[in-house]
């Protein structure tokens, strides 16, 4: 069972959106390129996006492990 709170700390959509976002246009980019003989870009535009989205991952991991922190007084 799935339990969300909605409150001022809980995760927000947006970020979901974000990704999805990112994903689309991603994969929109790399249509074109490849369509274009630009296979080479097409693969830069894959690891850009790969990068963005490990980087917004990362932010939140690390808010988790500072939430963790926090509640079990390990800091």
């Amino acid at each position: 069972m799935y339990v969300f709170y909605f409150g001022e700390d809980s995760m927000d959509i947006d970020v979901i959106f974000k990704i999805a976002g990112i994903g689309i246009l991603v994969t929109v980019v790399n249509q074109v390129l490849s369509k274009n003989g630009r296979d080479d870009m097409a693969v830069m535009v894959n690891l850009a996006g790969i990068v963005i989205v490990l980087l917004i991952v990362i932010d939140m991991i690390s808010e988790l492990f500072g939430v963790v922190r926090s509640v079990f007084n390990l800091y």
